[in-house]
């Protein structure tokens, strides 16, 4: 059930298709604090070339989407879940009244592909350059940060919104949602066909599906539209550290994340899990996203996500389970139509991420 792709990205490196978000701009004398007053992250902190990972909430604290946010010196761009972005745009503009800010949607004129492993940095260098100087700045580069790639140097992203979907020029942003280096490319359509030729030459294989969800589960990353919905607190899908500061000024949600926090100390009626089936090998039945979770018979919680682990020999899910059940270590029951199938809540990331750089709070 796992691929030679897989192991490629455990080892060296493998490659797909783009992140399948969608990107937008933010323009205008306002958008910095405009988005500020938006996001649950501090946009405001970021200099060009950083990134980072945030979420737009209802005023109940419930989730809008996630976001990727860079700083692209007179812009910020944004990276948006597919599923989520239609509305999260019509809901943008509303926002908009006084303020001097534009978001324009720019999917249509990017290419993407993506390449993931530990040796991603210096073959990501080698194609694009080949450059020493771009290979260790690649190496060095916290998650969600970004280097601008033109003529096979570095080049001042303070342009980055002016190239961008220029045929020579391709933007790096570090990723770490399948457990090990990655960058995410964006450039211009046509120039992403023949990067992943190159790639391809290169003996960079292309990940399945199956293959990205097993890499993403066993890093404990939730994505929007299955682990993280319209539902969703933040602090129940455990993406706090990674999506909030608690030091910024106001945002939409705010007050419901904070009281959560201090007078709840942070208690939740459920949380996003690891879940690790106790029978390993071939025989053990396949999970699917929607399956029950039991424990002392009774219903607990629900699979969100699931995949085959070759590096665990067995399946594995994301899924959430009332915070009494929630403990890693409970023994629980996945319910199947056909049969059930016991597992162990694991703490994440199920595998231990490989070789990452820093991503220090923005």
């Amino acid at each position: 059930m796992s691929t030679q792709a897989y192991h490629a990205a455990r080892q060296r490196a493998a490659r797909f298709g783009g992140s399948g978000e969608r990107r937008a701009l933010v323009t205008g004398a306002d958008r910095a604090t405009w988005l500020q007053g938006l996001v649950t992250n501090d946009v405001l902190a970021l200099r060009p070339g950083h990134g980072c990972y945030a979420a737009f909430l209802t005023p109940q604290g419930r989730m809008i989407s996630d976001v990727r946010i860079l700083h692209l010196g007179n812009t910020f761009m944004l990276g948006l879940p597919g599923p989520a972005a239609d509305a999260l745009f019509t809901r943008l503009e509303q926002f908009i009244i006084m303020e001097d800010v534009a978001v324009a949607d720019i999917s249509g004129r990017l290419g993407g592909l993506s390449v993931h492993g530990p040796a991603a940095a210096a073959i990501v260098a080698g194609v694009l350059g080949p450059n020493e100087h771009l290979r260790d700045a690649l190496a060095s580069l916290p998650e969600h940060h970004a280097v601008l790639v033109q003529g096979g140097g570095i080049a001042d992203l303070e342009r980055g919104a002016s190239v961008m979907g220029v045929d020579d020029t391709v933007l790096a942003v570090a990723s770490h949602d399948h457990g090990v280096p990655g960058f995410d490319l964006c450039t211009s359509t046509a120039r992403a066909d023949g990067l992943d030729a190159l790639f391809s030459a290169e003996d960079v294989p292309a990940l399945t599906e199956d293959d990205r969800a097993a890499l993403r589960i066993e890093a404990g990353r939730p994505v929007f539209g299955a682990d993280l919905t319209t539902d969703t607190i933040p602090l129940e899908a455990g993406i706090e550290e990674r999506a909030i500061s608690f030091t910024k000024g106001c945002y939409v949600g705010q007050e419901v994340v904070v009281r959560v926090r201090d007078r709840g100390h942070g208690r939740v009626a459920r949380r996003l899990v690891g879940l690790v089936a106790q029978v390993a090998g071939e025989a053990t039945a396949a999970i699917e996203a929607g399956d029950t979770i039991r424990r002392a018979g009774r219903d607990t919680g629900r699979v969100t996500s699931a995949a085959w682990s070759p590096a665990l020999g067995t399946w594995i899910a994301l899924g959430y389970l009332g915070r009494d059940d929630a403990e890693p270590g409970t023994c629980v029951v996945i319910v199947r139509e056909d049969g059930e199938v016991e597992a162990e809540v694991r703490a994440l990331p199920l595998v231990r991420p490989q070789g990452h750089a820093r991503s220090p709070r923005p």
